[in-house]
């Protein structure tokens, strides 16, 4: 399941937060409990540790452990029951000098269900099954190609990763300098298929065993992408894959793009083209209707006081605080937050235009 900008810039902040707190001795204590696991048992569980903890040497270790323990038990009774996707659960003495006290305990309901049940006792929490959370594991395959060049690369949550460059042997369009036509077509039908067989064997390299492909998208100008797909070059496991063939104008780097954007019907449910849409809706508004769209962070911040904004529009460029400031002004009044990748060409727009942009419940004249 793909995290949702909002949820990525919830957790990775939680993230952040708690990667500055470090332990003098191993006393700061980390708790995943899965979905579904009997909470009470994570209770039980953590009471005995606080008897064992009572045998530790060193009595200021002895009482950061057995106080951190105490108030991760008391913050666990607060819930009925384990949330839907279980719960990550950190406490500890975070005081910045030593025989100083400042115990916190921190929870969050991960976006994505916990399959891991932890009790640790270190130096430093343990995030990395969080941070985990942040990588997209989803990938789709991207090949673009004509007689002349191919291009594969991966689409990992928003992001373009180029892979693969190749160029073909096919000689160009000029005279056959004294050789037969017949024989020059015969020259140029088999560079294609070595062109194609090459296509067709960085494909298997690169999507035959990759783990968390959602499938294959093949594009390019003219029937060469055909040839390929439908012709004897792709082994029949890597042709399963292929779940779209798209028509394009380019090839490179701007088919790539072209072919992301040709791609809508494929990715519909895909975040990144949510957002495209959604940033497209806002462009249009502004192009159209302005009285019906604002940009900029004093003008948006103003309307969303005014409780006239339906969707608030968010770059990720923006700074930690503001995105909070605006989140804490939009809530109380019902308005939609989109937090928007700056790794999309709508994206980039948003950003130039002053990184937060809003499409308006109704028209506002001013």
């Amino acid at each position: 399941m793909a995290l949702t900008e909002a949820q990525r810039f919830h957790l990775k902040r939680f993230i952040k937060e708690l990667e500055n707190f470090k332990g003098r001795h191993t006393e700061l204590v980390s708790v995943y409990i899965p979905q579904d696991y009997d909470l009470n048992k994570i209770i039980n569980h953590l009471a005995q540790e606080q008897g064992t903890a009572s045998n530790i040497k060193s009595a200021s270790t002895r009482k950061n452990v057995t106080d951190a323990l105490e108030r991760m038990i008391q913050h666990l009774k607060l819930f009925k029951r384990t949330p839907p996707n279980g719960l990550a659960a950190f406490s500890g003495n975070v005081a910045q000098r030593e025989g100083q006290q400042d115990f916190k305990v921190w929870s969050i309901e991960p976006p994505v269900p916990l399959k891991t049940r932890i009790y640790r006792c270190d130096k430093e929490f343990v995030l990395d099954i969080l941070s985990d959370m942040l990588e997209s594991k989803e990938v789709y395959g991207l090949v673009v190609m004509d007689r002349r060049d191919a291009n594969i690369a991966l689409l990992k949550g928003k992001t373009i990763i180029p892979l693969v460059n190749t160029h073909s042997e096919v000689p160009g369009k000029f005279k056959a300098g004294g050789q037969s036509a017949q024989r020059f077509h015969r020259l140029i039908e088999g560079a294609a298929k070595d062109h194609y067989k090459k296509v067709a064997e960085y494909m298997k390299e690169t999507f035959l065993n990759m783990e968390g492909l959602k499938g294959i998208i093949v594009g390019g100008p003219g029937p060469t992408k055909y040839d390929l797909v439908e012709g004897d070059f792709i082994t029949n496991e890597v042709k399963k894959k292929i779940i779209a063939i798209k028509d394009l104008s380019y090839t490179g780097e701007f088919g790539l793009e072209e072919l992301l954007e040709k791609s809508h019907d494929v990715l519909a449910e895909e975040e990144v083209m949510e957002e495209k849409k959604i940033v497209g809706r806002f462009l249009e508004m502004l192009a159209t209707r302005q009285n019906m769209a604002a940009y900029g962070e004093n003008d948006v911040m103003s309307k969303v006081k005014m409780g006239v904004v339906d969707i608030l529009l968010l770059s990720d460029s923006l700074s930690d605080e503001k995105i909070e400031e605006f989140e804490k002004a939009a809530q109380p009044v019902g308005t939609n937050i989109r937090i928007i990748s700056t790794q999309t060409r709508e994206g980039a727009q948003l950003r130039d235009l002053g990184k937060v942009a809003a499409i308006l419940r109704y028209e506002v004249h001013t």
